[in-house]
């Protein structure tokens, strides 16, 4: 969430609703005007230090615009400019609008781990290893079956960023329109509230000034998916280890001082992403929940940065996650002789059912691992065809 992404985002709202008083017949005729056409000649140093002494950025802004439009000789549309609305309108449909150019970026870049991993899958259901439990040999399982857990990992991070939801911010000062009814009447203001979303490709939705769920959801699926890819780069690191050296990282950074060293920088950055994450969403959690009257006194003013930081994490550690998976090298041999060096260990389950039983050991100790990695590619595949977020709407 660039500012100048969000500076573009909130002019096409204030475009969308300038629009649409002109197109209502609310604001007269000579009131139209192209404001994107005045985004390049705006002042940016002058737009940030309003928008720390007015307390939101839309406040310099829409000054901005005025003085713009009054130079170019539009009156009337200076005069109109943010009729109705309030700054938080404009600002949270604004940061809706980057946020789901962000979520559709991230589900690109997952639809593509999937198909990635479903390979890694089909090749490696039959690559056994060591399953481990608490760092220690548990019992066996097979590289398709560890695999098939991350593509479920990434299967819900996608489900829950395709089940987000993009409400327009329409209240007006207090959430009641009430200046949309002084300016259009009640059929005008009941009108404007169905056109403005769909010109915007948003939903209509009553006002949320102080009900925050459209951010904290937003916040949550983006940690859902720095979850799943901390779940690969964590295993990438623990089989990556030189003792162990089942998976390797293929970006292999070297180091400052050690010649010898090729350090798993991906799978690091992806796992600094999901440690840092929860706490972000945390932080709108907090917000939400300090939530105040009809409009907030700070906690909507601290989920800007929070956001805007989750949501650029989330998109870096989407295309680093997607080289991960792409670079990821698989030593089969090397699973299969730990494997065979702690049978003893991995294999004392099955010999203590067996007891049980009085059945001889079966061959292979690996229950429905075939049944389960079919589930995970059955799923892949159904999902393979779910719509993103833009084609959501």
């Amino acid at each position: 969430m660039a500012p100048s992404a969000l500076l573009d985002a909130a002019v096409r709202v204030e475009q969308a609703w300038l629009d649409a008083l002109v197109g209502a017949g609310v604001a007269p005729a000579d009131a139209a005007a192209d404001l994107r056409a005045l985004v390049d000649g705006l002042d940016a140093a002058a737009l940030a230090e309003g928008s720390e002494s007015g307390g939101n950025p839309v406040m310099p802004l829409v000054a901005a615009l005025r003085s713009a439009l009054r130079d170019g000789g539009h009156e009337a549309a200076a005069t109109w400019l943010h009729r109705g609305l309030t700054s938080q309108d404009v600002l949270d449909t604004a940061v809706l609008l980057c946020a789901r150019d962000a979520v559709t970026a991230v589900r690109r870049e997952l639809r593509g781990q999937v198909e990635r991993l479903v390979v890694v899958v089909e090749e490696h259901r039959g690559t056994v290893l060591v399953a481990r439990t608490l760092t220690q040999p548990a019992v066996p399982t097979t590289f398709g079956a560890k695999a098939a857990g991350w593509l479920h990992g990434l299967l819900d991070a996608d489900q829950a960023l395709s089940a987000l939801r993009w409400p327009v911010q329409l209240g007006g000062a207090a959430g009641t329109l009430s200046a949309v009814v002084e300016l259009a009447g009640v059929d005008g203001a009941r009108s404007l509230r169905r056109s403005v979303p769909l010109a915007l490709g948003l939903e209509p939705s009553p006002p949320w000034h102080t009900r925050r769920t459209a951010v904290t959801r937003l916040g949550d699926a983006a940690t859902t998916a720095t979850d799943a890819w901390g779940r690969v780069a964590n295993d990438v690191l623990a089989l990556g280890r030189s003792e162990v050296a089942e998976l390797r990282d293929a970006s292999a950074g070297g180091s400052s001082t050690m010649p010898h060293k090729a350090n798993p920088t991906l799978a690091v950055l992806v796992r600094r992403a999901a440690l840092a994450a929860p706490q972000l969403a945390a932080s709108l959690h907090l917000a939400a929940a300090e939530q105040v009257d009809e409009r907030a006194d700070g906690g909507w003013h601290v989920e800007w940065h929070t956001l805007a930081l989750l949501l650029r994490r989330t998109a870096v550690a989407a295309r680093q996650a997607s080289d991960l998976l792409r670079g990821l090298q698989v030593d089969a041999e090397r699973m299969a002789a730990h494997l065979r060096d702690q049978a003893g260990a991995v294999l004392a389950e099955q010999e203590a059912v067996a007891g049980l039983t009085g059945r001889p050991a079966a061959a292979t100790y690996l229950g429905l691992v075939d049944d389960l990695v079919d589930e995970a590619l059955a799923r892949a595949r159904t999902h393979e065809h779910a719509p993103t977020a833009q084609e959501d709407l």
